[in-house]
């Protein structure tokens, strides 16, 4: 497999360890970006874009981020806080009045981000058209009854994140929530980064397949029991209803929709390119980062059936569970992505990393092929 793109000599080893990936027949084009102290250490692509494998993977390709996404999101949420336009602990119903139906009048924006809000799933079964239907499933969700006491648990709100958190977007900022991150985030950074993907620009998007044969972990393996199994259970709500969540990647209608909980579009060089705004105080104030970044959630999550550490609108370290650690600092935080593709940052190292892979892997945090990478790379440095 020919590798494209440049590295740093000091980082040899992690350019084999990227090529390695390439040893599995079923790996199909990935891409990894490594900003060290603010600057491109690594910036490596390979394999194949399309769906038949004819098509090369370019220094230009994106492809759907899922929840890598969701950081975003929760950034530009903490910009309009940092602009007086929003509270943490100010109830969501002062800005979204609908929302304060069904017990839900005093949900904070800060349970909202930290996933502790009990909406990560609706119970009544959906079409698979209101996906794309912004006001029925931001309507919906304001009619939901919490899951549980808000702020008493936390439950991973997969998709509905991207309704809940780009409502409130869109009625402080004024715009379209995948409108308003772009405008914030990407365009002054000058990320390959969209929310809202313009049609002349599909032909960049690399066609997204699962792995065959793959079990995955302990941890992945309960998910999916529970989801062929118990069709109304909290998790498989959360996952498929409406059912064309499991189905949409590679479709027009999901690349131009705007749900900033998991159809963002990028490369690794986009994710590394924020996280490391992040590190240098270019998105946030040190205090809004600090926030972000505290731990919030520690423990069983009702939606993944596994321990999960979370801050607000990203996940945090656990060096001590398997499929929970970035492979680098304890102090790291970012997103994995279904899948396999990751952004993350290390501040103890100033390390800011974004890998992309299309070729879906079915571990339900992260995946031991961006955890490998990473730990290579702290053996680079």
């Amino acid at each position: 497999m020919q590798i494209q793109g440049y590295f740093d000599l000091q980082f040899e080893a992690l350019k084999e360890a990227f090529a390695e990936l390439f040893n599995d027949p079923q790996e199909r084009g990935a891409a990894l970006c490594v900003q060290v102290g603010g600057e491109t250490v690594v910036d490596l692509w390979a394999g194949v874009a399309d769906k038949d494998g004819a098509e090369a993977w370019h220094s230009d390709t994106i492809l759907n981020l899922f929840s890598c996404t969701k950081t975003f999101a929760a950034v530009t949420v903490l910009q309009l806080v940092e602009a007086g336009k929003l509270e943490l602990d100010a109830p969501v119903a002062r800005w979204w009045p609908e929302f304060a139906a069904a017990d839900k009048a005093r949900i904070s924006v800060r349970q909202l981000l930290g996933h502790t809000a009990g909406l990560p799933a609706l119970r009544e079964a959906l079409p698979a058209e209101a996906l794309y239907d912004w006001p029925r499933m931001t309507e919906a969700l304001a009619a939901e009854a919490p899951w549980w006491t808000p702020g008493q648990a936390h439950g991973y709100a997969a998709i509905t994140y991207g309704w809940l958190v780009g409502e409130l977007i869109r009625r402080v900022d004024g715009r379209m929530p995948g409108d308003a991150i772009v405008a914030r985030i990407a365009k002054p950074l000058d990320l390959d980064f969209h929310i809202g993907l313009d049609d002349s620009e599909f032909h960049r998007v690399a066609h997204i397949a699962r792995k065959k044969g793959e079990m995955g972990d302990a941890a992945a393996q309960r998910l999916l029991k529970c989801m062929m199994s118990e069709p109304t259970a909290l998790t498989t709500r959360a996952f498929a209803n409406p059912p064309s969540i499991l189905t949409s990647t590679n479709k027009p209608e999901w690349r131009r929709m705007q749900q900033p909980a998991a159809n963002g579009h990028g490369n690794a060089r986009a994710l590394a390119g924020f996280y490391a705004a992040l590190l240098d105080g270019r998105l946030l104030e040190a205090e809004s980062l600090n926030e972000m970044t505290r731990e919030h959630a520690l423990g069983d999550d009702k939606t993944l059936l596994t321990a999960t550490r979370l801050g607000l609108g990203c996940m945090l370290d656990q060096p001590r569970v398997a499929n929970a650690s970035y492979g680098l600092g304890g102090k790291a935080f970012g997103h994995p992505g279904a899948g396999g593709s990751s952004g993350f940052a290390d501040p103890e190292r100033e390390v800011a990393f974004g890998f992309v892979t299309n070729s879906l892997g079915p571990y339900v945090l992260m995946d031991p092929r961006a955890q490998k990478l990473a730990r290579v790379l702290g053996e680079c440095l």
